[in-house]
This record gives C-alpha cells, structure tokens and sequence, in this order.
C-alpha cells in the first residue's frame, strides 16, 4: 500500500477549512489543520507532513513569519494562498513554492499540490 501524503493546511476561516479538508481527504490524503500559525510551526515539528498549505493573513504569528521561520531549518514544500495578489512576490521570495490567489479553483490546488509533492521525490 502506497503511503498517503500528509498536507498541513492553515486557514483561520472555518468554512474553507472545512471544505479544503474534506476535498483534500477525498483526494487521497492526510489532513491537518491549524488555524493560526503558531499552531501551525508546532504542528510542522509534531505531524511531520509532506506539504504546507498556508494562509496569509492568519491571527498571531501570520503567514509571512510561518514561512520565514520554517525557512531557517526546513524545505518542506509551501502552497501559500492568499486574497491579496500582492502577496504573491513576497510569498515567493520568502520560499513558498507557489502562490494561489483567493478565490481559487480548488482542482487547480490539488495539481498544485501534485506537482509540488512530484517535484520533491
């Protein structure tokens, strides 16, 4: 049996929360949620996934810092989304892998994610 890949995802909306998840575990995997990032680093350390799904504009330590302090010591693969498409240039210049922008196709997520876990094998 082929492992399951473990995506954390981070979203402080409890709406997209539940959707993405629920789409993400129809699709074939794990899933972890945080919703804010403080949670999410310990998370990262805890669960060990294979990919972070991460939120910009999270409460606490936002998106930016999340993937700056992961950056320090990890390569784990980034999707960073967000409703502000500004956000894009800094998201990647900080690591991300990709950027999406809010709202989003959540089938165009899920080759995103493919790509992304295909690309780090």
């Amino acid at each position: 049996m082929v492992p399951r890949s473990k995506i954390l995802l981070v979203e402080d909306e409890p709406a997209i929360l539940k959707i993405l998840g629920i789409k993400l575990r129809i699709s074939g995997f794990d899933v972890v949620t945080a919703r804010n990032g403080k949670d999410a680093l310990k998370l990262v350390d805890d669960e060990h996934p294979d990919l972070l799904l991460l939120d910009v504009i999270i409460p606490g330590v936002d998106g930016f810092q999340v993937l700056r302090q992961l950056r320090t010591n990890s390569n784990l693969p980034v999707i960073v989304f967000s409703a502000r498409l500004e956000n894009a240039e800094k998201a990647l210049s900080l690591g991300a892998d990709e950027f999406l922008g809010k709202p989003f196709d959540v089938d165009d997520l899920l080759k995103r994610i493919n790509r992304v876990l295909d690309h780090r094998k």
